[in-house]
């Protein structure tokens, strides 16, 4: 049932109202990898709760370039985009689905009543809000007070915290891409990070091999 999958999913949620709405007005989706599900200027009229995979958000400059913000895994949802929906504006950030997901989409007028009317969804929402406003002040640090391979080494752990695994499939232009440099600069720091036996580079694969926090403090 799908109500049983927002019970596990949000576990904060205990009002059976509330969670009968969710199960009502709620429409279940899957996703598969690769398909992006918001992208810059284009209107939202749902929120999206993750109930199972993960979803990664960026940012585009005005060139296409794209800057890693955060994931979205199940149980949360994403806090721009419930922004845009407040606001009734277009969407000013990209979400890409990670691997295959299942997501409740929320129509936005339902989210708009279940503020004024459910204590445990407004608690959702302001939790979501503090939660990304922290998450966006690291990468607000990380480009301004970081070297780029400090960056790289926490967008590394990022990766592994997110696919629960040190052997990592993704290329160096996806990294860069997503940090906002070269290919070329991306593929020289796997370099120096593979003589340092941190990590072994294979075709499209990064095994991690060095202790987490010690390669999250490179550069230091």
């Amino acid at each position: 049932m799908k109500e049983n999958r927002i019970r596990t999913s949000v576990p904060t949620i205990t009002d059976e109202r509330l969670l009968d709405e969710m199960d009502q007005q709620g429409a279940l989706v899957e996703i598969a990898a690769g398909e992006a599900i918001m992208e810059p200027g284009k209107f939202i009229k749902t929120v999206p709760i993750v109930l199972e995979g993960a979803i990664k958000v960026l940012r585009l400059d005005e060139e296409g370039k794209e800057l890693f913000l955060y994931y979205l895994y199940p149980g949360e949802t994403c806090a721009l985009s419930l922004t845009c929906c407040e606001a009734g504006k277009a969407s000013e950030v990209k979400a890409i689905v990670e691997e295959d997901t299942k997501m409740l989409m929320v129509p936005v007028q339902y989210h708009e009543q279940w503020y004024e009317q459910y204590k445990q969804w407004k608690d959702f929402v302001m939790a979501t809000y503090q939660k990304r406003f922290q998450e966006m002040l690291k990468v607000l640090d990380s480009v301004a007070f970081l070297k780029m391979d400090q960056r790289l080494a926490r967008y590394l752990v990022a990766r592994m915290k997110k696919n629960g695994t040190t052997d990592l499939s993704i290329t160096h232009q996806e990294i860069a891409n997503e940090l906002g440099t070269s290919r070329e600069v991306i593929s020289r720091l796997l370099k120096q990070l593979e003589k340092k036996k941190w990590i072994e580079l294979g075709r499209n694969r990064i095994f991690v091999r060095g202790d987490f926090e010690e390669l999250a403090e490179v550069g230091r």
